[in-house]
């Protein structure tokens, strides 16, 4: 399998990676109408939760490569995920996520090192002593894989119970280790990986109320002793019972005001329309006033792989399409207005399609080549997926810039980004067919 599509050592990866991050960084500028690069306007990042095994879907990956300028692993570096068996570590799916974002470019934030559910089933029974050194080695088995890598970690997630009065969550590392796991969890995450950002995590703590009152404290306190803690993240699930509270900035800024960064995680809100709309607009100016809140990531790409699929929580709908909240959004941002559908022609945004064609055949391969073609406006950039059978490999292109993700391979241009309305362009590639004659699938075309 040749250097194109053969997963690398991360050592090998390094200058792949920085490739890939100018290259994303040229099509964030380029594609000025995007969240991504309308938060970077402002200086901030927007981020998006992120399954493995959706990456596979061309045009979950495009919209995501398109949109977004950090991903949140949704499950796969949960203890459960990476830890299955005391000592052993797994980071397949997690690997997965990691290497996509950064051949686009992302910043990757770890979620999430101590968490009271979706633990393997060995970690309860643990003695207090037990639990203390298993909690310590997840920490550093966990960060150190990925060392150099992470932006932000949540390190404890979770840990203060709902209601009024504001006492810890029971759980095992609560139960029999006390307070001081938090602080302990904090301080070996420093030193695991000294550049990653340290935060604390929760819901229902958008407002001023006994739960952020209490983590308020407890932040107050760490910095005051010098405990290593840098961002707290708030997740920020809201619908009709539980909406977008009135003191939401003012509530963001008190934490700021300790000195610490303030994140918004796992942004959703239940709704649709205009009123939707309004209360991602509501969100987005409250992170935007307040000048320690560095990014927000919603809880999902689509409606229809939501936890709350049934809420229709987020901005693209299940088809994929921008619906009125990810235009609010984008105003909010500072974007230039609605970038409309990439693929509609003629409706006097930049639009591109791609058609596919087999150009060479023989019984181990065979040559592809895909075509771009301009729509009714001209373009300064195109970016187009193909999707490739299990089996297939990719063993040279030319005239574009590809990147992989499992069998995925995005690809945009290296010289003939620009074209003329109805102008054509392309791309060619050679294929092992490794038992497989079946074609590849040619994804959406978006065009800037």
């Amino acid at each position: 399998m040749s250097m194109i599509v053969r997963r690398l050592s991360r050592a090998a990866t390094a200058g792949l990676v920085a490739a890939a991050a100018l290259t994303a960084a040229a099509h964030s500028a380029e594609a000025a109408d995007t969240l991504g690069s309308a938060a970077a306007g402002q200086g901030r990042y927007f981020g998006t939760a992120v399954a493995a095994s959706h990456l596979g879907e061309a045009d979950y990956a495009a919209t995501l490569d398109r949109e977004f300028s950090s991903v949140t692993p949704e499950n796969e570096m949960k203890w459960d995920a990476t830890e299955p068996s005391r000592g052993t570590f797994t980071f397949t799916s997690a690997d997965r996520i990691v290497d996509h974002a950064q051949s686009q470019g992302m910043d990757v934030r770890g979620h999430t090192l101590v968490w009271h559910s979706q633990l393997p089933s060995w970690v309860s029974p643990l003695g207090a002593s037990d639990l203390r050194t298993a909690m310590n080695d997840h920490i550093k088995g966990l960060m150190g894989h990925y060392k150099g890598e992470i932006h932000s970690w949540d390190v404890v997630n979770e840990a203060f119970q709902d209601g009024g009065s504001g006492a810890r969550r029971s759980s095992p590392f609560q139960d029999k280790l006390g307070d001081g796991f938090i602080e302990e969890a904090f301080r070996t995450a420093r030193a695991a990986d000294p550049a990653a950002k340290l935060c604390y995590n929760d819901y229902n703590t958008d407002g001023v109320n006994a739960k952020s009152n209490a983590v308020y404290a407890m932040v107050k306190d760490f910095k005051s002793r010098g405990v290593p803690i840098d961002c707290v993240g708030f997740q920020s699930h809201f619908n009709s019972n539980s909406p977008v509270p009135s003191d939401y900035r003012q509530n963001l800024q008190r934490f700021a005001d300790l000195g610490v960064d303030v994140q918004i995680t796992e942004l959703d809100i239940e709704g649709s329309g205009s009123a939707q709309a309004a209360d991602y607009t509501k969100v987005v100016q409250a992170c935007l006033a307040v000048d320690r809140c560095t990014g927000m990531t919603v809880w999902g790409v689509t409606d229809k792989y939501s936890w709350r699929s049934s809420g229709t929580p987020l901005l693209f709908d299940g088809n994929y399409d921008e619906k009125p909240a990810y235009d609010a959004v984008l105003t909010a941002l500072g974007g230039s207005g609605d970038p409309g559908d990439p693929g509609d022609p003629g409706d006097g945004t930049a639009s591109c399609t791609a058609t596919y064609t087999r150009t060479a055949d023989w019984n181990s391969g065979y040559n592809g080549q895909v075509t771009i073609t301009a729509g009714g406006e001209p373009i300064s950039s195109w970016t187009a997926t193909v999707t490739l059978p299990a089996q297939q490999s990719v063993s040279a292109l030319w005239n574009g810039t590809p990147s992989l993700s499992g069998n995925v391979m995005t690809v945009r241009p290296s010289w003939n980004g620009a074209l003329a309305a109805g102008e054509s362009t392309g791309f060619g590639f050679t294929v092992a067919k490794n038992g497989s004659d079946a074609a590849p699938t040619v994804g959406t075309c978006t065009a800037s």
